[in-house]
């Protein structure tokens, strides 16, 4: 169910090319004849999905029937699979692999519900994550992307020349606090520094590195001017809808995002039906490089 734009692109499943339609000139394509379940069959095949996640960032699949054990192997495919803090603890309850995102008519907050990169508090942010969904409510409940190549390179010349060399501060515990939890005991949620822009592992190329749910302060500045600047670039991600794509759910989708150059924002707008999904996430291979650390001038 293609979302607008031509197909492009190659690779065959079973002599059937791959279809890879953009949703939008700036973010997101779907990926049609693929079957998730069967991908590790064919390198050639991985390798089209991987160069279409660095051109688009996120790839929409439809109709995919896989279980637990093949979307993990699918994310397997691109890296080792991170372990969510959540998971992390000594009484860690189902399988570490395996992230659940869940909302009802019990829930107080959902999942992803404010602009995000996955778990950016870590030294070693996720490379991407999966989410197959399982349960869709019967309106609503999509997921919108931002391109945050594009959210750096959308702000004037003077506030990019400013951003380069700052570093922020992300704190896993700010997230978690924002869902009304504290760490459970022998849990610990990570904190670290980032560079504010960093450059793409793969493509080098610079990106804006700071969201409202993991960044708590920009290091060297006033508390007046970290929440003033902040709260700039927090409003230029949301509302710049040129930046953005938006995917819509169905039981059976599956997403695939590169979480070092995309933020996404969940939206609850379902309630009080139900929305639920698991989500495999990619372990990250380097720590953010700042512009210029990396071979960019």
């Amino acid at each position: 169910m293609p979302h607008g734009g031509a197909p492009t692109g190659g690779g065959t499943v079973a002599g059937v090319a791959i279809d890879v339609t953009p949703l939008t000139p700036a973010i997101g394509a779907e990926i049609g004849n693929f079957d998730v379940s069967t991908a590790g069959d064919s390198p050639a095949d991985v390798a089209e999905v991987r160069q279409a996640l660095l051109d688009h960032h996120v790839l929409v699949f439809r109709d995919q029937n896989v279980d637990r054990e093949q979307h993990k192997a699918f994310g397997r495919l691109f890296g080792e699979l991170h372990i969510h803090p959540s998971k992390r603890g000594p009484d860690a309850k189902g399988d570490p692999e395996i992230f659940s995102v869940k909302a009802d008519e019990n829930s107080v907050r959902n999942n992803g519900g404010r602009w995000h990169s996955d778990v950016s508090c870590d030294d070693m942010p996720p490379m991407g994550s999966i989410l197959h969904l399982k349960t869709a409510p019967p309106q609503g409940g999509d997921t919108m992307f931002a391109n945050m190549h594009l959210a750096f390179e959308t702000l004037s010349e003077p506030i990019r020349e400013m951003l380069v060399g700052l570093t922020a501060y992300h704190d896993g515990l700010q997230d978690l606090r924002w869902y009304g939890y504290e760490p459970q005991p022998g849990f610990s949620y990570p904190a670290t520094s980032h560079p504010v822009v960093v450059t793409h592992p793969d493509t080098r190329r610079p990106l804006l590195f700071v969201n409202p749910a993991f960044t708590s302060r920009i290091e060297g500045l006033s508390d007046h001017e970290s929440t003033a600047l902040l709260a700039m670039l927090f409003d230029h991600v949301a509302q710049t809808p040129t930046l953005h794509c938006r995917v819509q759910w169905e039981p059976g989708t599956l997403v695939f995002w590169d979480n070092q150059c995309t933020q996404h924002f969940a939206v609850w707008d379902y309630y009080p039906h139900k929305r639920h999904g698991e989500r495999v996430t990619i372990a990250g291979t380097e720590q953010p490089q700042a512009v210029g650390a990396g071979g960019v001038a």
